[in-house]
C-alpha cells in the first residue's frame, strides 16, 4: 500500500466569462493534453491532470493506491486582486472537490486562498471542508513574506480549529542572488527552509500545536538548518541536554527540533542519503511519499528508494501509508482493490 500524499491537479476549464487574469485551457490538436496559458506561462498539461480516470490508471502503473491532490502550484497567485482570487480558488475548489468525490477511496483533495488576504482566506476555510476538501495548500511566501509572519496567524488558527490540513509548498520568490535558471532548483530549496524556519521563529508553531503542516521536498534545507538552531537553543551538539548557561537562545518552551517535528514533509528529495538522514533525525512517523505528479515524473515504482533503505517494517508502513492519513486527519482505509 502507497499513499501520494504530494501530487498535483488542475482543472480542465475555466469559466467562459472568467477575469482576464484567470488561467486558461486550450484544446491542443490531436492529443489528450490541454495548454495551460496564465500570464507568461505556457503549459502543456497532460490529461493525468484534470481526468480521474486517467490517473487511476497511471496510479496502478506506478503502484500507488492513494493521492492527495493540491493544485499546480503556479496556480496560487497571491498578487492577483483578493475579489479575482478568491473567485479562482473557489473554481479550482469546487473541481478539485469533484474529481475527488469519483472515489474518495483513492482520492483526497486540497483547496486555495486569496492567502494575501489572510481573513478572506480563514473565512474560506470552513465552506471547504464543507464541499469534502481534506486541507489547503498554501505556498511557502506571500508576495516575499514568510507565512511564518504574525499577520497570517489567524488563518493558521482557523485551520487548526477546523483540523484542516495545510500543506506549504515551495514557491520562488524574486531574488538577485541566483540566477533565474535556480528558480526551481537551488531557490524552492530556500524557500522551503525559509517557510519551515519561520513557523518557529514567528511563533506559529508554539501558537498552534495542533495544526497539521507539511512542506514539499521536506523543506528543502531544514534539515540542515534545524540542528544549528538546536545548538543555540540548547548550548549543546547531539542534541544532548540543554545547558543554559552555554546557551544563547534558549527560552524555556519546545525546542527547535521538538518544533521541527511537529511537521510533516513529504519525501521528494532524490536520494536514499537524504531520506536516511531525515529518517534519523525527524521520525519515520514525519515523512510522506511524495512525487509531485503529474508536474514530475514518479519514480517507478513509487517508492522505490524507500524500500531500499533497510527501515523496520513498521516504519516503512508508516511512510508509505499510514501518515499520509495521521496528516490528513483520518483513519487510514483498507487499500483499494
Amino acid at each position: 500500500m502507497l499513499a501520494d500524499a504530494h501530487a498535483h491537479l488542475l482543472p480542465r476549464d475555466y469559466p467562459a466569462d472568467a477575469p482576464d487574469c484567470f488561467p486558461r485551457m486550450e484544446a491542443i490538436d490531436g492529443d489528450t493534453a490541454r495548454l495551460l496559458l496564465f500570464g507568461a506561462m505556457r503549459f502543456r498539461a497532460r490529461d493525468a491532470f484534470f481526468d480521474a480516470e486517467r490517473r487511476v490508471e497511471e496510479m496502478a502503473a506506478s503502484g500507488v493506491d492513494f493521492e492527495v491532490l493540491s493544485p499546480m502550484p503556479p496556480l496560487l497567485r497571491y498578487d492577483l486582486p483578493v475579489a479575482d482570487g478568491l473567485s479562482l480558488a473557489r473554481h479550482v475548489n469546487e473541481f478539485t472537490a469533484t474529481l475527488c468525490a469519483t472515489d474518495p477511496a483513492r482520492f483526497a483533495g486540497l483547496g486555495m486562498v486569496p492567502l494575501r488576504d489572510p481573513d478572506v482566506a480563514a473565512a474560506e476555510l470552513a465552506a471547504m471542508r464543507e464541499s469534502g476538501l481534506a486541507g489547503v495548500e498554501v505556498a511557502s511566501n506571500v508576495l516575499g513574506a514568510s507565512i511564518g509572519d504574525e499577520r497570517f496567524l489567524p488563518f493558521f488558527a482557523e485551520a487548526e480549529r477546523l483540523g484542516m490540513a495545510v500543506f506549504v509548498h515551495a514557491m520562488p520568490s524574486a531574488t538577485d542572488r541566483l540566477p533565474a535558471s535556480a528558480m526551481g532548483t537551488y531557490v524552492v530549496g530556500l524557500e522551503g527552509a525559509m517557510a519551515a524556519a519561520s513557523m518557529i521563529t514567528g511563533g506559529t508553531a508554539a501558537k498552534c500545536p495542533g495544526l497539521r503542516i507539511s512542506f514539499s521536498h521536506a523543506a528543502g534545507g531544514f534539515g540542515l538548518m534545524v540542528p544549528r538552531a538546536q545548538y543555540f537553543w540548547a548550548g549543546t551538539w547531539n542534541e544532548e541536554a540543554p545547558v543554559p548557561e552555554r546557551a544563547i537562545a534558549h527560552d524555556g518552551g519546545p525546542s527547535p527540533l521538538e518544533y521541527a517535528r511537529r511537521f510533516y514533509y513529504d519525501s521528494a528529495v532524490f536520494d536514499a542519503r537524504a531520506l536516511r538522514y531525515l529518517v534519523d533525525l525527524l521520525g519515520a512517523d514525519r515523512l510522506l511519499v511524495g512525487s509531485d505528479f503529474p508536474a514530475m515524473p514518479r519514480e517507478e515504482p513509487a517508492g522505490r528508494t524507500l524500500r531500499t533503505l533497510g527501515l523496520p517494517e513498521e516504519d516503512l508502513a508508516d511512510i508509505l501509508w499510514h501518515n499520509t492519513f495521521r496528516y490528513l486527519g483520518r483513519e487510514a482505509p483498507p487499500c483499494p482493490a
